[in-house]
């Protein structure tokens, strides 16, 4: 690559940078369906046609703010996962981490905790896919554990996913308390973790005679 190469694309990865942190400033107080491409373009300080040497629309950027806001966090929850301590311990660990990354970017998890079920399509599908994502992630972490001889792939998918649930319910209540809630918000997350360890102690009870997983 020669330094004129290499001057353009850093020019055109700074411009890119600048279009998702305008967007991100400007949807601290709107959502993303009513966002205006000319809206983001002017507080980038760029044309509305470098826009589109990056994104096709705002819905891409949108996507964009997902893989930017989310994907970060799979190989530090897995390094989590990976550690010592029972699941219970590591899990808890693991909402700690989101806390962190609350507090350092609290627009980006504002942005999600809004869109997540919000009017652009191919955002809402971006957060599922992430969320899936993770929650594949902790399934195959339980499934190494004593504690999950015994299960199948789709309870531990099933398992994972409430783990997923509960990180996001964390995330929005942090986002809501703020840091003076702090406090109550850690001390409901361990007790719904508790509740869910408990839980999974027990689904593989043999209450109904048949062998599998017991039925209530």
């Amino acid at each position: 690559m020669s330094h004129t190469d290499g001057v353009r694309r850093t020019q055109k990865l700074r411009t890119r940078q600048g279009l998702l942190d305008a967007a991100l400033g400007l949807l601290e107080h709107q959502s993303l369906s009513s966002l205006g491409l000319r809206e983001v373009t002017r507080a980038a300080g760029v044309t509305p046609t470098a826009f589109y040497r990056h994104f096709d629309d705002t819905a891409a950027l949108g996507v964009a703010l997902v893989e930017e806001a989310l994907e970060s966090l799979h190989g530090m929850i897995g390094a989590v996962l990976d550690d010592t301590g029972d699941s219970s311990e590591r899990l808890e660990r693991s909402v700690e981490l989101i806390a962190r990354h609350v507090r350092e970017q609290p627009a980006h998890f504002r942005f999600i905790a809004r869109e997540q079920h919000g009017g652009v399509a191919p955002v809402r599908e971006a957060i599922a896919a992430q969320l899936r994502q993770f929650g594949r992630e902790v399934a195959v972490a339980l499934a190494a554990e004593p504690q999950s001889r015994g299960w199948g792939e789709e309870d531990l998918l099933m398992l994972g996913g409430f783990y997923v649930d509960h990180m996001v319910i964390t995330t929005s209540a942090l986002l809501e308390a703020g840091p003076e809630g702090e406090r109550q918000v850690f001390a409901m997350a361990r007790r719904r973790l508790r509740l869910i360890t408990l839980g999974r102690l027990h689904w593989l009870d043999d209450t109904d005679g048949t062998g599998g997983p017991g039925r209530p």
